[in-house]
């Protein structure tokens, strides 16, 4: 149960540091989200891909642990975390506070990755309505006015106004 117990403490840690490294990555692409930097922001999606893939394996060691933490405790595996091993080591306070301290520590990471990402979408939809307006305002600028011009019935004809200056002959 001991080298468990470790496994876990490790796991845990590494998942922090890999949350650590994505914050960096995501306080970067905010600045790139800012300065408009497409080809950085490529890249950084990228790294993040596989830090992305990295966690992923970690929360599968972390769960494969806590599996077998479970069975070696007699508990449900499929309910077993890790607060419940926090709650497990109330006979061990050493053991029970290193590990609330890792909990905390990873919440506190995560908080932070949650606060960044939602700081980047607002980024990305701005940046998004931006491009949105761009293409309007060049679309409008192409499009020649329309000329007050009636039919029969009193509707305009929609006509528009040629976009080539001067119609006079020579």
């Amino acid at each position: 149960m001991a080298s468990l117990m470790d496994d876990l403490k490790d796991v845990l840690q590494q998942e922090n540091r890999q949350y650590q490294e994505l914050i960096a990555l995501s306080e970067e692409k905010c600045q790139v989200l800012v300065r408009g930097d497409v080809n950085r922001l490529e890249q950084i999606t990228a790294l993040e891909q596989q830090q992305t893939d990295v966690l992923h394996q970690y929360e599968m060691k972390r769960k494969s642990i806590l599996k077998d933490m479970a069975e070696v405790l007699g508990k449900d595996p499929k309910t077993f975390t890790v607060e419940a091993m926090i709650r497990a080591l109330a006979s061990q306070p050493e053991e029970q506070n290193r590990l609330i301290e890792l909990r905390d520590q990873l919440r506190i990471t995560l908080h932070k990755m949650a606060e960044i990402n939602t700081q980047n979408q607002a980024l990305i939809k701005q940046a998004l309505e931006m491009v949105e307006f761009d293409l309007t305002l060049f679309r409008s600028l192409r499009q020649a006015p329309e000329t007050a011009n009636y039919n029969k019935s009193a509707y305009n004809t929609g006509d528009l106004l040629g976009s080539g200056g001067f119609d006079a002959k020579q």
